[in-house]
């Protein structure tokens, strides 16, 4: 399995005021609930900031499920891409920190800024001639500007620089490894966010470029219908990202990193084979998911970016 670092700029410790949320309508899942009020329609999915069965990681651990798997994780140095490539070596596939909590781990890693597709044909290739195959990426590596300023008070590079690495970041991985995960008919994720569905001020390079993710997304499985592929929104984590945009405060719920590592490991694993192409909350309960929805998300072709006109 390959950790893979990124080498991009983070710009996320500047002192910040702490963010106003505006009043706006938000779904309740997205973890923006406490300053939000209900929105007009109820969701009959459970809601859920931890780990639960449907998911459970022992299922897939016990049974070393996937023992002989490789998995690319970029971003795996902290926080969510940490706990996803922790997540994956005790189910048995083959990740200098993993080594100590897992024994035996096979792990390469190195450091790539996400932006240079070259570094991200390297970086395939290096799991495919060293382990002979690929089967699943995790595109997790991003960005954030802090939420305190309007789109012209920004740094216009910095503005730019978030497109560029959350956008062309996954483009470039999702390129690069695609072939090799049709190979093994294995799965690629990336990680989007429930920002992408929200018009908060302040927040439109984020905003833009996780919209332009669940695009992407769509894209690649109408263009490639054999491709596993995923959008999942992580939940509200307490990882630096966050922290330096001043997404977090005292009024927002705060979900475990191991929730969204589950629900990866999880789709990988082969479930929820209807969500191909769409985008999931990791706040969503994925059983109930595929019991409760299912079939109205098929039959009207939902979980995708849609432009409603009022009739």
């Amino acid at each position: 399995m390959l950790r893979c670092y990124k080498g991009t700029r983070k710009r996320l410790g500047q002192p910040h005021h702490k963010t106003q949320w505006p009043k706006l309508h938000s779904q309740p899942s997205l973890g923006l609930t406490k300053q939000y009020p209900e929105p007009d329609t109820t969701t009959d999915c459970k809601l859920t900031r931890s780990v639960y069965p449907y998911i459970d990681p022992n299922q897939y651990v016990i049974p070393q499920a996937f023992k002989g798997k490789v998995v690319l994780v970029t971003g795996a140095s902290r926080g969510i891409g940490q706990e996803t490539a922790l997540q994956y070596a005790r189910a048995g596939a083959s990740l200098d920190a993993i080594l100590k909590e897992v024994p035996g781990a096979e792990i390469v890693t190195f450091t790539a800024d996400v932006k240079d597709p070259i570094k991200a044909e390297e970086a395939v290739k290096v799991a495919t001639n060293r382990f002979g195959r690929l089967d699943v990426v995790i595109a997790n590596a991003g960005v954030a500007t802090s939420f305190d300023n309007a789109l012209v008070a920004k740094n216009p590079s910095d503005w730019w620089d978030t497109l560029e690495v959350n956008v062309r970041g996954v483009y470039n991985y999702l390129r690069a490894a695609t072939p090799a995960i049709l190979e093994t008919k294995g799965s690629i994720i990336v990680i989007t966010s429930a920002m992408a569905h929200l018009r908060i001020p302040h927040s439109s390079d984020y905003s833009i470029s996780k919209f332009t993710l669940g695009r992407l997304v769509e894209f690649a499985a109408l263009e490639y219908p054999e491709l596993r592929i995923f959008a999942i929104h992580p939940g509200l984590i307490q990882t630096a990202l966050a922290q330096g945009a001043g997404i977090l405060n005292s009024t927002l719920p705060v979900d475990t990193p191991a929730l969204p590592a589950a629900t990866i490991l999880a789709l990988s694993a082969g479930k929820a084979e209807w969500l191909r192409g769409r985008y999931w909350s990791s706040n969503w309960d994925l059983g109930e998911g595929e019991s409760k929805w299912k079939e109205k998300t098929l039959k009207q072709n939902g979980l995708v970016n849609k432009l409603f006109i009022p009739v």
